[in-house]
């Protein structure tokens, strides 16, 4: 196998890894999204707020993605965890 087949198989692993990871706990991560929003804005006194909402919106959108992969994956294809 070629160095790119390997690297290719590599970041399959960890793209299913990934996806594991946030699907079973999107609400959390969303919320620290927030949290953290919520932090830059207090610190930079509300400056910047369009651009944090922005960067929130897209990471609400990666975490949906991720759990939509999570629940429409075949059981058969991972079989749990994936190791890596």
């Amino acid at each position: 196998m070629s160095i790119f087949g390997e690297l290719k198989g590599r970041a399959g692993q960890l793209m299913d890894k990934a996806e594991h990871l946030v699907g079973g706990n999107a609400g959390k991560i969303k919320g620290a999204v927030g949290h953290v929003g919520g932090f830059v804005d207090k610190k930079t006194g509300g400056k910047d707020a369009d651009k944090v909402v922005h960067l929130q919106a897209k990471a609400s959108e990666l975490i949906d993605k991720a759990e939509r992969n999570h629940r429409n994956r075949p059981q058969g294809r991972s079989g749990g965890t994936p190791s890596v």
